[in-house]
């Protein structure tokens, strides 16, 4: 009998791409999937990549997720916190939500609105102090997409002081599984193909948690939708602050970062490149005319930015090698 582990919300995106690496996990027993109105469905009717899964969605309840002994909410945000507080404390939980990652509760406010369910440890382990954190916690906030994105191109250069922390600007291109698989209009097929298109310009509910997570004071992010399922390709600029080698910043910090890679100078990240995997690639450069550093950052949004993190997380909390049962090369063509 290995570790026993669930997955709330597992009708979702997410949630199907957790599924997917619990089912070739070495460690992980799945015990329970559970979804709101697909509840008595087969697994396999939401999710057909998973044939041969004998699986039925249970309905979203806590005794049924309370046998486990890991748990992942894959909820809307603004659902975790409320099942979360209803499971044992014997019960780990890793939250792919938003509910817990911000320590400020006037910025969950103003980003997210209703209470500020408080904060539990952050978890991007790649952060310094982290993987140690996360190791010892019971209750772990997995970070939002274009915050890990961000922030593993960032952290860094800010860190080492490297960069001004008051003048930041991110354009980020996401594929369209980032908003969910709830219908909506401008998601379909014939509005997103051959288009790009920017939303939640000056606003978007990342900015306080990679303001946090990285010591930003000051940051513009602009996202945009892009015609692809999957994927996040971050572009970050910041205004030196000396003359150190933003290239050496992140392979002195990343050194030991099983998951993150620093391509050869001239190869430039492509989402592709990280398709299905739980990495991050990343190139680095001054621009002539500016000055500022550049540095663009891809990963899987549904791998490193959500289910494979979660997984990471999950791995490290149970006292098992944070890579097991992660793939770390993508799926190419």
């Amino acid at each position: 009998m290995g570790i026993r582990v669930a997955v709330a919300g597992a009708s979702g995106y997410a949630g199907g791409e957790l599924l997917r690496l619990i089912a070739g996990h070495p460690e992980f027993d799945l015990v329970a999937a559970t979804a709101h109105r697909q509840a008595g469905a087969p697994v396999t009717a939401v999710h057909p990549q998973l044939v041969g899964l004998d699986l039925t969605f249970a309905a979203t309840d806590p005794a049924t997720l309370a046998d486990a002994d890991l748990v992942f909410l894959a909820l809307p945000h603004g659902e975790s916190a409320a099942l979360a507080a209803e499971l044992p404390e014997s019960v780990r939980v890793v939250d792919l939500g938003a509910d817990h990652r911000l320590r400020d509760a006037d910025a969950w406010s103003r980003y997210y609105g209703g209470p500020h369910a408080g904060a539990w440890t952050y978890g991007l382990p790649e952060l310094p102090g982290q993987r140690a954190a996360i190791a010892g916690a019971t209750r772990v906030a997995n970070t939002g997409c274009y915050a890990v994105a961000v922030t593993l191109a960032l952290a860094p250069l800010i860190a080492a002081g490297a960069v001004a922390p008051a003048d930041v600007v991110v354009v980020a291109a996401s594929g369209t599984s980032g908003a969910g698989r709830a219908a909506k209009a401008h998601l379909l097929g014939s509005e997103v193909m051959g288009d790009l298109s920017p939303y939640k310009v000056g606003a978007h509910q990342h900015v306080p948690e990679i303001k946090q997570a990285t010591g930003a004071t000051g940051l513009s992010l602009t996202p945009v939708l892009a015609p692809m399922p999957r994927g996040i390709l971050a572009t970050v600029t910041a205004v030196p602050t000396g003359d150190a080698d933003p290239r050496a910043v992140l392979a002195d910090a990343y050194a030991d970062a099983p998951f993150v890679h620093l391509l050869p100078e001239g190869a430039w990240p492509h989402t592709a490149a990280t398709a299905g995997a739980n990495s991050c690639h990343l190139q680095a450069t001054v621009d002539v005319d500016s000055g500022r550093v550049i540095v663009v950052s891809a990963i899987d949004n549904l791998g490193k930015g959500a289910a494979g993190q979660a997984v990471q997380n999950a791995n490290l909390m149970l006292g098992l090698p944070e890579t097991t049962g992660l793939p770390t090369f993508g799926v190419a063509p």
